[in-house]
């Protein structure tokens, strides 16, 4: 049983997607599961149908508007790094609310439903392939995998859209009686998660570098202090779920192929550009087939 894992990582997720191109395209690798983690839940579904073509198109052009209903801050550039700052007026607007948060992102929730449909979902169901998102239940302080084949369509897209709910710049979910985030707080890469589903092979597409290979910038404002700090928490978590996956795979004698990003994309994976994305995709593609290249290359040595 062969498994694609996808972490977390906003923006970054472009990257991801070429990977997954390669692999599911050129490399005609049929995977049985596939699980994502925020931004890999966006992308499992399509890539689980094979319609990479698809979410390609939708990924790269994806834009803040697209994503937040209440969009919590302004993207500035400041000698060439973009950073962001506070979108007081948004922010004291949604707090006079009653919101919990800082921004919404009902919109995500709706770009979701419209580019995968019902009947995209009736034949992931119907099928022999498996497709799981993470989410973190805040109430009961826990993990949990949601599958595909445990929902209706409107259950799944919303177990979906609350992958990737980045609080608390991004919608606090209550359902079933808890409060929901985003899988990332929890579980960034599902790889235990995969091997204890029955994947012996998994191929798992991290998104960030293998070694730290760079300081953040300073602080300007309460905003960018809580993003390094949710980097700064998330990249644990990150670090902590390799480990814990690798000593899984190795009690079970199950194989993990991994793929990082050889350098940083990017300092805030809340920013989505176009143009960078678009080249993070082809990155991804053109990464995983110099890997497949070199890998070749050893074994007919």
């Amino acid at each position: 049983m062969r498994a694609l894992v996808i972490s977390g990582g906003g923006s970054k997720g472009a990257f991801a997607g070429g990977v997954a191109q390669y692999l599911i395209e050129n490399k005609l690798i049929p995977y049985d599961l596939f699980i994502g983690t925020s931004t890999g839940s966006l992308l499992v579904g399509h890539l689980a149908l094979g319609k990479v073509a698809e979410i390609k198109e939708i990924y790269t052009n994806v834009t803040q508007d697209a994503i937040f209903s209440v969009c919590p801050f302004n993207i500035k550039r400041k000698k060439g790094v973009e950073t962001i700052g506070i979108h007081h007026f948004n922010v004291l607007k949604n707090i006079a609310k009653g919101s919990k948060t800082f921004g919404e992102s009902y919109h995500l929730r709706g770009l979701i439903k419209k580019h995968f449909t019902e009947k995209d979902f009736k034949e992931l169901k119907q099928g022999k392939v498996d497709v799981v998102v993470t989410v973190s239940n805040l109430s009961l302080n826990q993990v949990e995998y949601k599958s595909i084949k445990d929902f209706d369509y409107e259950e799944f897209c919303e177990w979906v859209w609350i992958s990737c709910n980045y609080t608390p710049f991004m919608s606090l979910v209550k359902k079933n009686g808890c409060e929901y985030a985003d899988g990332g707080l929890g579980s960034m890469v599902p790889i235990e998660e995969a091997i204890k589903r029955g994947a012996t092979t998994v191929d798992a597409i991290i998104l960030q570098t293998e070694v730290t290979q760079f300081n953040r910038m300073p602080s300007l404002n309460a905003f960018s202090l809580l993003t390094n700090m949710f980097a700064f928490m998330l990249d644990r978590i990150e670090s902590q779920n390799i480990r814990i996956g690798k000593f899984v795979a190795t009690n079970h004698k199950a194989i993990i192929n991994f793929y990082y990003t050889p350098t940083v994309l990017t300092t805030n994976s809340l920013i989505f550009e176009k143009e960078k994305m678009t080249q993070w995709w082809q990155s991804g593609f053109n990464f995983a087939k110099f890997k497949d290249d070199e890998t070749s290359q050893l074994e007919t040595e």
